[in-house]
């Protein structure tokens, strides 16, 4: 299936080329951007209006995604200062309002990856001054109503995301097939041990705490259930799942599918768990009614609750190898959002 570009790869492509007519008095047809990983991206931009260039927003072959089709426009200023790049919501960029999230409250929901893409993009053209990026999607904030941004406390936008540049398309039976696939290659070289994630990111906060180097790592997406299935009936003897509370806790909720239009009561069995380990009436409602996993994390270090990350792993582990009936021994691990662990089952 064909793959598109995230929000974060158009706003980058934009904003060079908004640079470019900055500097050089030219309006370029395409221009180059490059991901964290140095994979290059060519995309076609227009001119706006006076002030914005653009790139229409690509979803490749996953036409579930909202923003598929939205002009995605930039406008690229030199201001005084001392060679800083600051961040600007225009029309239909959601502005952050509730803590927990990776961009502090009152920024523009820029996230942190489609932030270095486009300061990247924009040293290439100016390499020293500072300069004002303002990023607008026009119908944005009609869009970001039919997705969670409202919720997550996100206000009159939508958020530019990424952490690949790519979109990747979702074909749920291609997608298991592949899992498949890839555990049967994992089995024939030889490995009993298996280590489960469920993206790059965490694949490559695994690796580094583990010190994994081999080819025994896999990434469930959100299909952790068949991938723990197929690893039982190739008759692996031993599983570590690796995640963010984000995903881990839906799976202590006994939810083998994470995708969000699935399944979700991760704070609903952070609250049960920590109910049994004593926790205030109190704290049990400030947790439920947090707005993100991260908060909810940092609230229970406050308190000193920190070990319940200890007793959920335990529940995941349980609840993983009576999936398995037994074949198979399943750790456990959660990890923060800079790759920390904060809570394991290693048996």
């Amino acid at each position: 299936m064909r793959y598109g570009f995230t929000t974060g790869t158009c706003a980058t492509g934009a904003a060079k080329a908004s640079a470019i007519f900055l500097c050089s008095g030219k309006i370029p047809e395409n221009v180059i951007v490059k991901n964290l990983e140095g994979n290059e991206f060519i995309l076609n931009v227009f001119k706006y209006d006076e002030n914005f260039f653009g790139v229409i927003k690509d979803s490749g072959d996953d036409k579930s995604d909202v923003t598929d089709g939205l002009k995605i426009l930039a406008n690229v200023e030199i201001i005084e200062g001392n060679g800083k790049i600051f961040f600007e919501a225009g029309e239909g960029v959601g502005i952050v309002t509730l803590p927990g999230l990776k961009i502090p409250v009152g920024e523009p929901a820029i996230n942190p990856v489609p932030r270095k893409m486009i300061e990247l993009a924009l040293r290439d053209v100016i390499p020293e001054k500072s300069l004002r990026v303002k990023i607008s999607i026009p119908d944005g904030e009609k869009i970001a109503l039919r997705t969670f941004n409202p919720r997550l406390g996100i206000k009159n936008g939508l958020s530019i995301l990424g952490t690949t540049g790519f979109v990747k398309p979702m074909n749920e039976q291609a997608l298991l097939d592949s899992l498949t696939l890839e555990l049967n290659m994992i089995h024939s070289l030889g490995f009993t041990e298996i280590y489960i994630t469920f993206g790059n990111t965490g694949e490559k906060f695994l690796r580094k705490i583990f010190n994994v180097t081999g080819r025994n790592v896999i990434q469930a997406e959100n299909y952790i259930g068949h991938v723990l299935d197929e690893a039982a009936r190739l008759n692996f003897e031993h599983a570590i799942i690796v995640g963010h509370a984000g995903k881990l806790l839906k799976v202590a909720s006994g939810s083998f599918n994470t995708h969000n239009k699935i399944s979700d009561g991760r704070l609903e069995a952070l609250c049960t768990h920590l109910a049994l380990a004593g926790a205030s009436q109190d704290l049990i409602s400030k947790i439920f009614h947090s707005n993100t996993t991260n908060e909810a994390s940092e609230i229970i270090k406050l308190n000193g609750f920190d070990f319940v990350w200890d007793n959920i792993t335990k529940i995941i582990s349980l609840k993983c190898e009576e999936r398995v009936h037994k074949k198979m021994k399943v750790d456990a691990v959660f990890i923060d959002s800079e790759g920390k662990i904060i809570g394991q089952c290693l048996k």
